[in-house]
């Protein structure tokens, strides 16, 4: 799970295909490298990951780093001495992957956002070998910022799986009815929508269909 940037709906797209996964009886890890902002108010985002799947993950086997500081995770580790380390990072993963069938695993910012010095989000995609789902806004701007994350993907060799368009407006205009279909001819890729959610009401949450809802966790 990747966004075009920072604020654009990531981590509520993975909840709810998550959400979907696990109402239609598969068991679903969940999985984010490094959290920050957690002195900002309201849940964090591997609470809603946790809430999404229903398997009571812990927050270390969610998110192996975790930080106060709403910024870059590379800098917000520096700043208490710590170091991202790719390989905690890995057995991590695999661990939050044992026993599940799928792994949803959500990233920080975009793909280019460093964990550390040398190592992007996106090394860390091609290190798990996941297909990669985009979270996008509808609205103006987005064809630009889409169409960039995925040329990074697949220059990467990562499979897009899909974009997802969110908060989708339950009446579009036409700029947001074009943006779909333009990322969609141009990017070549399945683009859904997604509404804006209750997220203290799972229950209500739309299902999210998609060749990623058979993903298996992870590959070795």
């Amino acid at each position: 799970m990747a966004g075009t940037g920072t604020g654009v709906g990531k981590t509520v797209v993975a909840a709810a295909i998550a959400r979907t996964l696990a109402t239609v009886g598969r068991r679903v890890a969940v999985f984010k490298p490094a959290v920050t902002g957690l002195d900002d108010e309201g849940e964090p985002d591997h609470a809603l990951l946790r809430r999404a799947a229903g398997r009571g993950q812990s927050d270390e086997g969610i998110a192996p780093y975790r930080f106060g500081p709403p910024m870059s995770p590379h800098l917000a580790a520096e700043l208490v001495g710590e170091r991202i380390e790719p390989e905690r990072l890995l057995a991590a993963a695999r661990t939050a992957a044992d026993g599940a069938d799928a792994l949803i695993c959500e990233g920080v910012g975009g793909l280019l956002v460093p964990l550390a010095r040398r190592y992007w989000v996106r090394d860390l995609a091609v290190d798990l070998g996941l297909p990669l789902v985009v979270a996008a806004p509808p609205g103006l701007g987005t064809i630009n910022h889409t169409l960039l994350t995925i040329e990074a993907a697949r220059s990467a060799g990562l499979e897009v799986g899909a974009v997802v368009l969110t908060p989708w407006p339950e009446e579009p205009d036409e700029i947001e009815r074009s943006n779909r279909e333009t990322i969609a001819a141009l990017g070549e890729v399945q683009v859904d929508v997604l509404p804006r959610l209750d997220l203290d009401k799972p229950q209500t949450w739309p299902e999210l269909g998609g060749a990623w809802r058979l993903t298996p966790p992870m590959r070795e």
